[in-house]
């Protein structure tokens, strides 16, 4: 059984990971209205990782006799100065999704919840992966020129959803 406390920041969490779902769906359609359909699927991808990540938080808290609460969010930014900002914005967003998740880790040591703190090491692993992609593609960004960024583009579509275990 969760306490309420661990319960109620979970339920954020999970909000947040649908949230974060609709920010780069949103980034997709900008880059379809762009036609850079490589840099679409990479946010497609994405943002079907996103709801990946809320659902395995949904079934976690069922798992542990808690009640799920969902919530809604403001609306995503949906126009951009440049492809450049929206890699730069979704860095500075993992980077906000890791310090969440650090709170969460550090709740449960408070609460001595050591089934949710085993729980939320996948996610601390994974955002290492997520801050470490966005940094990638931000540093070969940098190196590009219009032919380089056709490139990113087609390696962008090779991109993805891996398995994510419930």
């Amino acid at each position: 059984m969760l306490s309420k406390k661990i319960e109620e920041a979970l339920n954020k969490q999970l909000n947040f990971e649908i949230e974060s779902a609709h920010i780069y769906l949103a980034m997709s359609g900008y880059f379809g209205d762009l036609g850079l359909d490589g840099f679409k699927n990479f946010f497609d991808v994405q943002y079907e990782e996103e709801l990946a990540h809320a659902k395995k938080f949904m079934n976690f808290i069922i798992e542990k006799g808690g009640r799920v609460n969902i919530t809604g969010f403001e609306s995503p930014k949906n126009d951009y100065e440049s492809i450049m900002e929206v890699f730069k914005i979704s860095l500075e967003h993992e980077r906000e999704v890791t310090a969440r998740i650090y709170d969460l880790v550090d709740l449960t040591k408070e609460e001595r919840e050591h089934s949710t703190e085993s729980f939320l090491q996948w996610f601390v692993d994974e955002q290492v992966e997520e801050e470490a992609t966005f940094e990638d593609i931000i540093n070969k960004l940098k190196l590009l020129d219009g032919v380089g960024t056709y490139l990113l583009d087609r390696e962008l579509a090779e991109r993805t959803l891996e398995e994510i275990a419930e």
